[in-house]
């Protein structure tokens, strides 16, 4: 998000995922997102990353953080798993461009979701869980540009939760969830995902 708002050009390599070792000849554990910098340097921690790209030139993270933010967040986390690791294999992600990338993902996964096709049919379930989460954070959205009124942490911390969840046949945004959604998508040249 941060190098899309400051038009920095990143070469994005995918790492198919039954593909460990790409990772571990880099970093020496099996780890994403990875930034390789200009001198063949990688650099781990999503935090680290945004931080390292933001100072890179004019900063853009430059609006207020909230606590109410990181604690929706929490929220958010507690729930959307459910909802979008029974999706993403059935999703046509480059990471799982070969069956054995995808029926890899399934095995990792299979300790923490041991029945992906169940969780699928509780989707009428964990949308209704999800629901009252969506509706606080519809009341905090100050701007359809920025969460907090300027572009800030709580814009990365929020909106790929909001691109992952998307994918789910029968979510309905709130109104104000929807218009920044689709703002910040636009603004970033994020391409949707299908919904399934």
């Amino acid at each position: 998000m941060v190098a899309a708002k400051k038009g920095l050009g990143l070469i994005e390599q995918v790492v198919e995922d039954d593909d460990s070792a790409a990772m571990e000849d880099l970093v020496g554990r099996r780890v994403i997102p990875i930034l390789v910098l200009d001198d063949g340097q990688p650099m781990l921690e999503s935090w680290d990353i945004v931080d390292y790209l933001d100072g890179l030139g004019k900063p853009v993270l430059t609006g207020p953080e909230r606590p109410e933010i990181a604690t929706l967040t929490d929220q958010l986390l507690a729930i959307t798993p459910s909802l979008t690791m029974p999706r993403y294999p059935l999703l046509p992600l480059p990471e799982f461009r070969t069956v054995a990338a995808r029926d890899h993902f399934l095995v990792r996964k299979r300790a923490a979701y041991p029945d992906m096709a169940q969780l699928r049919a509780q989707t009428r379930s964990f949308l209704a869980q999800l629901a009252p989460v969506l509706d606080s954070l519809d009341g905090m959205i100050v701007d359809p540009n920025a969460i907090n009124g300027t572009f800030s942490r709580d814009d990365v911390r929020i909106l790929p939760l909001l691109r992952s969840v998307a994918v789910v046949e029968g979510l309905q945004f709130p109104p104000r969830v929807q218009e920044y959604f689709e703002t910040m998508m636009e603004t970033l040249g994020y391409q949707p995902l299908p919904r399934i």
